[in-house]
This record gives C-alpha cells, sequence and structure tokens, in this order.
C-alpha cells in the first residue's frame, strides 16, 4: 500500500532552486535512505514531507489516516515533565480508553444495574468492545514497551518518575525525543540523523528495533554500517535531481559505480560512432559518385538521439596524511595509567597497552567510559594521576579534537592555516584549503561562522600540515558528509604512521582498524582484528562465559558432555544460524529486486510501443516469465531456510 508520494516537487530558497522534478513513493513497512552531499537539500526534503516547509509545485499525495512522525537533526525535548511522565504522553488516548473500562467495571458491580438484564447486557458488550480495541493497541504491554525503549536508549541508570527531562543534557534529550518518536509508532517514521549522541551499543539496539519497527521508515544519516543493517532502497539527492536505487547502502555505492561506468560506455561508444559520420561526410560530401551516400548519413546524423555526456562527480576533498620523519617501532606504552578531572577521583584506572609503529587502533566503548579522556592525557591536555606513559623515539603527535574546541576564533580561514604556517606562500595555503574544499571567497570566511563540516575539514587541513607520525583522532568522521568520510578513509589506509582514534562509525573502524582496543571499568582489553571481529570474538566470550556459568551450576551432570565440547558444538550452530540468516536477508533483497524488476516489465508491456511491436512484447515477456521462476525458487529457498531455522532452534542441543 502507497501511504505516500511526490510527484514533481520543486522548492526555491529566493532564487535559487534546491529541489526540481522529485519523484518519490513509499509503501508501508518500506526502509528508505535519503542520502547526498551536505547541502543537497536532503533536510528539506524530509521538513517538506513532514509539512513544516512548503514547496512551489508538484504534489504531495498522502491519504488522511496515514500518520508521520518526524524527528530533526539534534531536536531535543523540552519539558517539565519527569522521564516517565514525558513517556506516558504518547499513551494518553490509552490511559482514557484504561479509566473508562474502570468505570465500566464499577458499573457492574452497581446492584440496580444487575436488576437490569438488558442493560447489563448492553453494557458488557461495550465493555467487551472496548476491552479487545484496548488489547488490540497495546494497553496491556504500553508500559513494558516504555521501559523496552528507554533501556534500549541506555536510561536505565536514572530513576525514569523523579529525573525531570530538563535536567538531562543536550544530547540526553536527543535521544529521549527519539525514544518517544519511536513508542508514537507512526505510519511513516522520519528520522533525519538519528544516529547522532548514540554509542555502538545503543546504535545495536536501534538497528534491531527498527529491523522490526511496524511501519515505513525513512531515514538521513551519515552512518553507512547503519545504513547497510536497516535500509532496502536509497535514493540520492545530487544538483537539485533524485534517483532511486535497490539495496542498502553498499549496494547503492555499487550500482552507482556500475550506472556511471555503463552510462561513459554508451557516451563514447556514439561519440565514436558520430565522429566516423561526421568523417565519412566530409570526405564523401563534394565527390558525386558518393554524395547520396554522404547526404544519407548526414540526415543519419541529424535524426541521432545524442546522449548526454554523463555528469561527473561533484567536487571532493583531496588529501593525503604524510610524516617528516618515522618514529621508532615502540610508539606508546602505557602502565598501570589513572587519569581523571578531579584529584582522587579517576574516570578511568589501571589501563596498560603498549602501542607499535604502523598500528591503526580503534579505542571503543560506552559514552562516558572515558574515551576521549584517555586521549586527552595522551597528548597532555590532561594529568596522569597515576601510572606512566612513554613515549618511543622520534614520535611527533598530530591530535584532531572532536569538538574543535581550537576552531572558534574571528580569523579568517586563510589566516588560521597560514599563521600557523608563515613560511608558506599564500598560493601553497590556498592549494591546501582548496583540496579540502575551501575555493574562492570561502578562505575569506571568519573561522567561528563555519558549518561543522567547514570546521571538520578545517581542522583536517591543519593536521595534514604537521606530518606528524602518530594521529590521535577524536572522532574524526563527526560533521563530515558520506564522501568526505570515504576522502578520509582512503587518506587513512594510506598513511605511513601510526594511529589510534576514538569513532562511533562502524563501518569507518571496519576500514581503518588493524587493532580494537576495547576501554572497560577494568582497563583495556586488546582484538586484534577490526570491528566485525570484535563483535565475532565479544560474542564467543559470551558464549563460553554462559556455558562455564551453567557448567557450575550442575551439580549432577554425570556422563554429559565436556564443556569443551559443548562450547564448540554450540559454537558451530550459532555459525550455522548466522550463515541462514544472512542468506535469508540476501534473499529477500534479491526478492525485493525483482518483484520491482518485474513490476517494471509489466508496466513497459503495457506501452503501446512495446505491445505493438510482436518481436520486443516476445522477449519482454520472456524475461519476466524468467524473472518469476528465478522468485519462484527464491521464495522456496527463503521458506526452507525459515523452516530449517525454526527447526534448528527447536532442537538445539540444550546447554
Amino acid at each position: 500500500m502507497i501511504i505516500l508520494q511526490i510527484r514533481q516537487l520543486s522548492k526555491y530558497f529566493g532564487a535559487d532552486l534546491i529541489l526540481s522534478n522529485i519523484k518519490l513513493e513509499i509503501q508501508s513497512k518500506d526502509r528508505i535512505a535519503l542520502v547526498g552531499r551536505n547541502g543537497a537539500g536532503k533536510s528539506t526534503l524530509l521538513k517538506i514531507m513532514a509539512g513544516e516547509l512548503s514547496y512551489d509545485s508538484g504534489e504531495i499525495i498522502k491519504p488522511k489516516d496515514v500518520t508521520i512522525g518526524y524527528l530533526a537533526q539534534d531536536s531535543g525535548l523540552d519539558s517539565t515533565l519527569s522521564i516517565w511522565e514525558e513517556m506516558m504522553t504518547v499513551f494518553s488516548p490509552l490511559k482514557a480508553m484504561e479509566q473508562e473500562l474502570r468505570t465500566m467495571e464499577q458499573q457492574m458491580g452497581d446492584p440496580d444495574l444487575l436488576a437490569d438484564p438488558k442493560r447489563y447486557d448492553k453494557l458488557l458488550k461495550e465493555y467487551d468492545i472496548l476491552q479487545e480495541k484496548f488489547k488490540d493497541q497495546g494497553g496491556y504491554q504500553y508500559e513494558a514497551d516504555i521501559r523496552s525503549v528507554l533501556h534500549g536508549l541506555r536510561f536505565s541508570e536514572y530513576d525514569y518518575t523523579t529525573t525531570f527531562v530538563q535536567s538531562l543534557s543536550g544530547g540526553q534529550r536527543t535521544r529521549l525525543a527519539l525514544g518517544k518518536m519511536l513508542l508514537m509508532k507512526p505510519d511513516l517514521l522520519i528520522l533525519d540523523e538519528p544516529t547522532n549522541h548514540l554509542d555502538i551499543e545503543t546504535l545495536t539496539w536501534l538497528e534491531q528495533y527498527l529491523q522490526t519497527y511496524p511501519g515505513a521508515i525513512l531515514i538521513v544519516s551519515h552512518d553507512r554500517y547503519f545504513l547497510d543493517k536497516v535500509v532496502t532502497q536509497v535514493y540520492e539527492l545530487s544538483r537539485t535531481s533524485i534517483k532511486k536505487y535497490i539495496g542498502n547502502y553498499s549496494k547503492y555505492l555499487q550500482q552507482k559505480a556500475e550506472d556511471l561506468e555503463r552510462e561513459w560506455k554508451l557516451y563514447e561508444k556514439q561519440q565514436e560512432e558520430m565522429a566516423k559520420l561526421q568523417d565519412f561526410i566530409q570526405r564523401n560530401i563534394a565527390r558525386a559518385s558518393t554524395t547520396k551516400r554522404a547526404q544519407s548519413r548526414r540526415k543519419q546524423l541529424e535524426k541521432m538521439e545524442r546522449i548526454d555526456k554523463p555528469i561527473s562527480e561533484e567536487k571532493s576533498a583531496n588529501f593525503s596524511f604524510e610524516i617528516e620523519r618515522p618514529s621508532g617501532n615502540e610508539v606508546l606504552i602505557a602502565e598501570n595509567l589513572s587519569v581523571g578531572y578531579t584529584p582522587n577521583e579517576p574516570v578511568i584506572r589501571g589501563v596498560q597497552f603498549r602501542i607499535t609503529k604502523g598500528d591503526s587502533i580503534a579505542l571503543v566503548g560506552p559514552n562516558g567510559i572515558g574515551k576521549s579522556t584517555l586521549l586527552k592525557a595522551i597528548v597532555n591536555k590532561i594529568q596522569i594521576q597515576n601510572g606512566n606513559l612513554r613515549y618511543g623515539s622520534n614520535v611527533q603527535i598530530g591530535y584532531y579534537d572532536q569538538n574543535q574546541a581550537d576552531l572558534s576564533s574571528n580569523k579568517r580561514v586563510l589566516d588560521e592555516l597560514w599563521d600557523e604556517y608563515p613560511q608558506k606562500t599564500e598560493k601553497e595555503i590556498r592549494t591546501v584549503l582548496g583540496n579540502f574544499l575551501f575555493s574562492g571567497d570561502d578562505v575569506l570566511k571568519p573561522v567561528f561562522a563555519l558549518s561543522g563540516g567547514e570546521k571538520a575539514r578545517l581542522a583536517l587541513a591543519k593536521l595534514m600540515m604537521q606530518k606528524a607520525n602518530f594521529l590521535i583522532l577524536d572522532e574524526p568522521t563527526n560533521h563530515l558528509d558520506l564522501d568526505s568520510k570515504q576522502v578520509l578513509e582512503n587518506a587513512l589506509i594510506d598513511y605511513p604512521g601510526t594511529i589510534l582514534f576514538v569513532s562511533h562509525d562502524r563501518y569507518f573502524i571496519n576500514r581503518i582498524a588493524t587493532k580494537v582496543y576495547e576501554l572497560t571499568q577494568e582497563g583495556v582489553v586488546e582484538y586484534l582484528g577490526d570491528y566485525d571481529y570484535y563483535l565475532h570474538k565479544k560474542a564467543e566470550m559470551l558464549e563460553l562465559k554462559q556455558l562455564q556459568e551453567e557448567e557450575k551450576q550442575r551439580k549432577h551432570n554425570k556422563g554429559g558432555a565436556s564443556i569443551k565440547k559443548q562450547y564448540e558444538l554450540d559454537k558451530e550452530t550459532k555459525r550455522l544460524e548466522r550463515q541462514r540468516k544472512k542468506r535469508i536477508e540476501e534473499i529477500e533483497n534479491e526478492i525485493s529486486q525483482l518483484e520491482d524488476s518485474i513490476s517494471e516489465s509489466e508496466q513497459q508491456l503495457c506501452d503501446p510501443e512495446i505491445y505493438g511491436d510482436f518481436q520486443k512484447a516476445q522477449e519482454l515477456t520472456k524475461e519476466i516469465e524468467m524473472m518469476k521462476e528465478t522468485l519462484e525458487a527464491l521464495i522456496e529457498e527463503w521458506e526452507e531456510l525459515h523452516t530449517s531455522l525454526a527447526e534448528h532452534k527447536g532442537t538445539r542441543t540444550p546447554s
């Protein structure tokens, strides 16, 4: 069922065209990502869809009963209520219904009513209808739903009834606004950067929640790992227009590259053909014996439908990190390190690790555990309370602060960089800034007036100029659009030095990290791989721990399998289960794509140009039949995998 449709929509800001001829369709249960450069018009389009902005032409079609929930980025709740009271406002209609049921129950005990069977039966029927409605709308579980969402968004450390919304930080209020929106369960959930202010554990919970969300979802996010897990369609906004791709974010990148390559091949082939025709015409038009053939070629050339030159990618940042001189093999050693902001109250304690040349280490852990604090101690912005930090020979540190705390001056962008490197010429400084997309009058802007993305690019430009051999990066992808993130990743992959970084961007961690350091209350745990490897090992360790706990509780387990054998058996079981789930996801994506292709092809059959041409119609019909056969086979495989998964769960060896 189509719940929202946009046709030929256009939007101007003054004389500037922001959106043109936008076509978009959302069906119930769709999972859609809206992507594009910063400034492409993504948030503008979301606000138009949510009814918060007008548009200049086109139309938006939506059934009257369809509800839309829109959460703007960084839009925190402003409320004088407690956390619990604020969440309960979502369920005011259910509370009223519940009160009505209690009133009816009291009426049923009235002796006068009991003496009147007709009135009593009428009230009983009304009560049954209302009770069924109350049940269908979640009346018996809404309090459990509130607790589940608050726990998932990491509010469980608070007393919900005594903690007031206004006492929370800006980031916490944004998370709470997200929680309230999830509890409202609109038919179309529109989320603009919902992953801001979420740590990795909360992101994982949100992914799982959205995968089972009953309505449709439209998301703008710079978190590519999140998009890969949640969405099945991608709409790209570029140069005021929009294009649809089927699949998750990684599939979109692949399809986009393939489309561009195909467009170039068709364009180049036509250009070559046109050049040949033009050459033939020029050589033969003046000769009497060949002039008719030349004229025929000229007509052919004039009638040819020209293929437009493919639009190249919009300009991207272009930079690399170099080092002035290499460090020694030992880069940094931490010994029993404790750091904090208040004497005798360390934020982190007992931290020990060793970083060697060429390492690329992701420092992970929940929000508030002390990741940024540790980085600040390493760069000497916070005093060490206990323990020791030993730096290797020739170590030169380059530090990127997630808050860009030093970028708030009244200086022009040009001077911000030039004042630190006065030996460089203005042309050299402008060239560096140009590589980070500061061109023309952009370099004359005051630094304090820059956007978050612009400040991030300027901070990276300053970092690049340092030519340090040990980069310490605190959330370097914050404020960067998807394209800039990719450029930064490529630069760091080619970087010849050592990297220690904090990031909530799991896609970024997977591309950059060779090791993961998990910061816990007890210290640092090392994992020798990327983020997916870290997750895999954590799951294994958790399984083993659970088995060990269960083994301790078994007092009379004679003749049973040993813990080691049981662990290996469960490990293999879970591996097969993961494989089945992964294949199910792949099949669901393939089914979705095939259904779209079949639908498009069947619509083509209704085109007079197609059904009037017997050969074309026959070929298209054959293609449709082949796609339907493939679809049936996929559905059959999907059903077998689901059955197998259910049986597997039902017969799993108890641990």
